[in-house]
């Protein structure tokens, strides 16, 4: 039988513990309690739940013989929420919080959703939304007494966590190298905030990863993932890092051995490259165009970089890594970090082969999307194989979609059973590459080279016919990615996983149906009509001596905008200015 440990979290000594279990009951979130959160099944205290990135809870009070009995306990509606909601609550000490797209915060009692108190950003709203795809806001980080939220402008905001009243509100980022915020939640390392910036799509630089002092709300370092160092800029042709797009708009990790974030990056601008197979010497950014479409692994302490690996070099489909999902693994003596990108690739790197700003070690790789043709493969150490290019002109039927096999939502693992839990979309598209004009450097514009119309695939990889667009549930070995077992889905799941010590996977659907299954075999055990489709996240919790799920609906995204056209009803009807925080409980 397979043998998983949480791995990457320093053990404690006996004072030292006993200093975490008082700050705990103190309720205060120090940093030995995020370091152990993966020892506090009670608590959701980050966004990936703890530095593992499992996103499984430890809690079986809930479990396969008793789910049929679960409930709905109560549920919170906020104001309007343009594009829904897509964050994930946190739950600290019996007290719920989560945020919608408009910046707005509630904290809200874990038991009964009494509100506590309720906080809203004052957001430029021309700015924020004068990025792609915004406003988004997808969560939180909570530490030192401390509620940290990044805004779709440009700020870091730390409110009290006891009240709601604002401790500061510090611009971190300005127009003046393109027009970007944050959309991804932080993430609390040491006496650091960690952010990184969205604006793949548009041209300016240069696609920045921050830490930001926890206390003061200073900046503590900064990372550029384009022309961050000279290796970088040569790595982008006549001076295209000044237009190059990039960022990290998703919630990394950090491994505490080797004391690194590990943070995925963005795609490269334009999005699309017309020059087709000579993209190493001509088109509109010639070269590899490091780091973007990458891992970075930074030095906590620092900034500076200690290894990293493009997943996508010259990314040609907008398949970006920025995705957050880091599985921390160990099997034997050994330690893997487990990371998929939207190409429908997951990489399986050696988390120890860190230092000196090289490529990581790349252990494994394999493909979970089913209708792929963008490549037709890779490698097992992680390189492409048959790239399809896209040259200016029409091309039909390419696999997956810009929106890619998979999101970034997260799936799950489960370490008793050693199955890793992820769904894929599975549409295509008809896609006309352009020639753009080049932006001014640094100016922020849109920075798009195609147009396109989404479509069902017309066959699998494998060659089996295929008439609709779908999505899939598959249950795989991290580290092998054999596959275990796998369920099909009429429309493709948006929204994140859990799974939990009591066996269930929990599964929130596109069309408002939130599922758990068995996490052994795939059987669906319950089912709830939410009434709305999901694209958020989904947590458990105790309070009260009682275990809570907690999910978040509303509908919204640029993803699920393809949902209309490829299905129709029910989504041709669906709102996409609402949302609901929604807790079940036996």
């Amino acid at each position: 039988m397979k043998r998983w440990t949480r791995v990457g979290v320093k053990a404690l000594s006996a004072a030292a513990f006993l200093g975490f279990a008082s700050q705990a009951v103190a309720a205060d979130v120090t940093w030995d309690r995020l370091l152990n959160a993966d020892k506090d099944p009670n608590n959701w205290v980050m966004y990936h739940g703890d530095f593992t990135g499992w996103h499984h809870s430890g809690l079986d009070q809930i479990n396969t013989s008793n789910v049929g009995d679960l409930r709905m306990a109560w549920q919170h509606i906020p104001s309007s929420s343009k594009r829904g909601i897509q964050s994930f609550p946190l739950a600290v000490d019996g007290v719920l919080y989560y945020t919608s797209s408009s910046g707005e915060i509630w904290a809200l009692n874990g038991a009964s959703g009494a509100l506590i108190w309720h906080y809203k950003a004052k957001i430029d709203i021309e700015r924020a939304e004068g990025t792609f795809y915004n406003p988004y806001n997808r969560g939180l980080a909570i530490a030192y007494g401390k509620v940290y939220i990044a805004t779709t402008d440009g700020r870091v905001i730390a409110l009290d966590k006891r009240d709601g009243k604002v401790v500061w509100d510090n611009e971190i980022m300005s127009v003046a190298k393109g027009n970007k915020g944050f959309t991804g939640a932080p993430l609390v390392v040491k006496g650091n905030v960690i952010v990184g910036a969205n604006g793949g799509e548009l041209s300016g630089c240069c696609g920045p990863i921050f830490a930001v002092d926890a206390e003061s709300g200073e900046v503590a370092w900064q990372f550029d993932t384009i022309g961050g160092d000279q290796r970088s800029r040569d790595s982008w042709g006549n001076d295209s890092w000044k237009i190059g797009g990039g960022g990290g708009w998703m919630t990394g990790s950090y491994d505490a051995k080797t004391n690194t974030v590990w943070w995925g990056t963005a795609n490269p601008a334009p999005d699309y490259d017309y020059i087709g197979e000579d993209w190493m010497n001509a088109g509109p950014r010639p070269g590899l165009n490091l780091y973007s479409s990458s891992v970075v692994v930074l030095d906590a302490d620092s900034g500076e970089l200690s290894a990293y690996f493009q997943e996508m070099p010259h990314d040609a489909w907008d398949f970006d890594s920025a995705t957050g999902e880091f599985l921390l693994l160990s099997k034997g003596s050994r330690r893997y970090m487990v990371h998929p990108n939207k190409g429908g690739i997951v990489f399986v790197y050696n988390p120890d082969s860190v230092g000196g700003g090289n490529e990581l070690d790349v252990d494994n790789a394999y493909m979970v999307g089913e209708t792929y043709n963008y490549i037709k493969g890779v490698t097992r150490d992680g390189r492409l194989v048959g790239r399809r290019e896209l040259p200016e002109g029409k091309h039909t039927d390419v696999c997956p979609a810009i929106d890619g096999a998979l999101s970034w939502n997260t799936g799950a693992f489960n370490p008793a059973l050693g199955l890793h839990y992820q769904v894929t979309q599975e549409f295509c598209f008809d896609i006309e590459v352009v020639n753009p004009e080049r932006p001014d450097d640094f100016s922020g514009q849109a920075y798009f080279g195609a147009s396109w119309t989404s479509k069902p695939p017309k066959q699998k990889v494998d060659g089996t016919p295929v008439d609709a667009a779908y999505g899939t549930l598959q249950a795989r070995d991290p580290l092998s990615g054999n596959l275990k077992w796998r369920v099909e889905f009429k429309y493709p799941v948006l929204a994140s996983l859990l799974s939990t010590k009591g066996n269930l996977l929990f599964v929130p659907g596109a069309d408002g149906m939130f599922s758990a299954f068995d996490s052994r075999n795939g059987k669906l055990l319950w089912q709830h009509n939410n009434g709305l489709g999901h694209h958020g996240g989904t947590i458990s919790y105790m309070a009260k001596g009682k275990q809570y799920i907690a999910v978040v609906t509303g509908w919204g995204s640029h993803v699920a905008g393809n949902f209309p056209g490829l299905f129709g009803h029910p989504f041709t009807a669906m709102p996409t200015d609402a949302g609901t925080l929604m807790v079940f409980s036996r």
